[in-house]
C-alpha cells in the first residue's frame, strides 16, 4: 500500500516528539535519527514491534503521556504469557469512536437500530468498543456481553434486537438455538457485526440463512485500539480500513520484507495519531492481502482481505506446516460437510496422526464416501493423511468467544 502524503505528515508529527514522550521507543530507536525519516522505503527499514516487545514493557512501559492523562487502560486477551497492557487518553477514546461510529455507518446501521452487544466486557476491548460506537451512532445499546443464551433470546425478541455483534461462533451458537426453538419469526435481526476470529463461507452462510441477516466482517486488536479500525461492506469483498488514524503494510512473515499488493502476508499497522501508547510497525500475525483498486461501493478507504488466518496458528506434523484456515477451505468445498470442525494431532507408536472430526447432515450409512472425499481433498491440498470421522451436527462444542480448531496433543 503506498504511503500517501498526508500518512507521511502525520508520522512525521509522530516522530518529532515520540522520543520524547515514549521511553520504549527511545530506548529501541536510540541509534536511529527519526528526523532523517522522509520517505515510505526510509519507513520501511525502521524496526518492526512485536507482542513480546509489548510483554517486556509490562504494566505501563508503553505509557507515552502523563498518568493525570490516562482515563483508561484495556489489556489483550489472550490467556497465556504476561498480559499487554494498554493505555488511554480521551482522545484515544474518543478516536476510537469515531472509527467504530464508520463502522456501523458503512453496515448500514441508523439511530432506530437496536444493536445487542454479546461480546465481553472489562479489561479486553470488545463489549466497551461496540457500544461507545452505537452511543456515537446515536442508536439503542443493549449491553448483554457474553453467556446465558436463554436470557439473550428473551432479550432479543422482547426488545425487538435489529443487530447483534458477536464472534462468529458465539453468531452460529445463536443461530442454531433460534432455529431449534422454530422462534426466527418473532425475532427482528437484520444484520450482523462478526469479529474476533476467522470464519468461513459455509459457516457464513449458516449464520445469514439461520438468522436471516445481513453479515459484516469487523476488524481490530486491543493493542490497535480494539476492534472497528476496518469492516467489510455490502459488496463483502475485503475490509475498508481508517487509513486517516493508522498506515498498513503487508510484509513477508519470514523475510520483513513488504509484498506487493494483492499477495498475502502478515499485516503490520503503525498509530498515527494514537496518545497513550503509540506503535510503530506493529506485527500483527494476521495473514491477509492489500487489495487493490477501488471497491464498487465507492468508499475512498482502502481495503485489507478478510484474515486468512495467524502466523502463529500453524503447526508442522511430519514436516507439513499446517494452518486452521487450510483445512476450513477444504471442507467448505465438500458437499455435505457443514462449518464446524476440529483438528487433533497426537504422536502414538512412534508417528503422528492427524483426526478431523467434521459435522454433517448425511446419515451415517452415507457418510464412508464422504470420509474418504475428506482424506483425498485434504491429502491433495495439504499434503498430510488424515483420519476423517464425520459427527452429527451440533457435535462439536460450541463456544461463547472463539472456537479453537486444532488440537495438538504431542507435548
Amino acid at each position: 500500500m503506498k504511503m500517501s502524503d498526508y500518512q507521511m505528515e502525520r508520522i512525521r508529527n509522530l516522530f518529532s516528539s515520540l522520543k520524547e514522550r515514549s521511553a520504549f521507543y527511545k530506548e529501541r530507536l536510540k541509534s536511529i535519527d527519526l528526523s532523517e525519516i522522509r520517505t515510505q522505503a526510509d519507513f520501511e527499514k525502521l524496526p518492526f514491534t512485536d507482542k513480546d516487545d509489548l510483554r517486556d514493557a509490562y504494566p505501563l512501559g508503553l505509557q507515552a503521556v502523563p498518568d493525570r492523562d490516562v482515563v483508561r487502560i484495556h489489556s489483550s486477551s489472550g490467556t497465556t504469557g504476561t498480559p499487554v497492557i494498554i493505555p488511554y487518553t480521551k482522545k484515544d477514546v474518543e478516536d476510537w469512536g469515531v472509527m467504530f461510529e464508520r463502522c456501523y455507518r458503512m453496515a448500514g446501521l441508523k439511530t432506530d437500530d437496536r444493536v445487542q452487544i454479546t461480546p465481553g466486557y472489562g479489561l479486553w476491548t470488545a463489549g466497551i468498543g461496540f457500544q461507545y460506537g452505537v452511543e456515537k451512532l446515536g442508536a439503542m445499546a443493549i449491553p448483554m456481553g457474553p453467556g446465558n443464551t436463554d436470557k439473550q433470546l428473551k432479550m432479543m425478541i422482547d426488545l425487538k434486537s435489529t443487530v447483534i455483534c458477536a464472534t462468529s461462533s458465539y453468531a452460529l451458537l445463536l443461530s442454531e438455538e433460534i432455529k431449534k426453538r422454530g422462534i426466527k419469526d418473532v425475532v427482528h435481526l437484520k444484520k450482523g457485526i462478526i469479529g474476533s476470529e476467522r470464519w468461513g463461507d459455509k459457516m457464513r452462510r449458516r449464520i445469514a440463512d439461520d438468522l436471516g441477516v445481513e453479515l459484516y466482517d469487523i476488524y481490530g486488536l486491543t493493542e490497535i485500539y480494539g476492534p472497528g479500525i476496518g469492516i467489510s461492506c455490502d459488496y463483502e469483498n475485503g475490509i475498508h480500513v481508517w487509513d486517516d488514524y493508522l498506515y498498513f503494510e503487508v510484509i513477508d512473515p519470514l523475510t520483513g520484507k513488504n509484498v506487493p499488493d494483492g499477495q498475502v502476508g502478515e499485516l503490520v499497522i503503525t498509530t498515527l495519531l494514537k496518545e497513550g501508547a503509540p506503535l510503530l510497525r506493529y506485527r500483527t500475525h494476521d495473514l491477509t492481502s492489500i487489495i487493490p483498486g477501488e471497491c464498487p461501493c465507492g468508499s475512498r478507504y482502502p481495503r485489507i482481505d478478510i484474515i486468512a488466518g495467524r502466523t502463529d496458528d500453524m503447526v508442522k506434523v511430519k514436516g507439513v506446516n499446517m494452518f486452521p484456515a487450510q483445512f476450513d477451505e477444504v471442507l467448505s468445498g465438500i458437499p455435505g460437510a457443514e462449518s464446524e470442525y476440529q483438528v487433533m494431532i497426537d504422536h502414538l507408536d512412534g508417528r503422528d496422526i492427524v483426526t478431523v472430526f467434521f459435522e454433517t447432515l448425511l446419515p451415517e450409512k452415507e457418510r464412508a464416501e464422504l470420509e474418504k472425499d475428506v482424506v483425498v481433498r485434504i491429502k491433495a491440498a495439504i499434503n498430510v493423511t488424515v483420519i476423517p470421522k464425520a459427527v452429527n451436527v451440533g457435535d462439536l462444542p460450541r463456544s461463547e468467544k472463539k472456537t479453537n480448531r486444532i488440537f495438538d496433543n504431542r507435548y
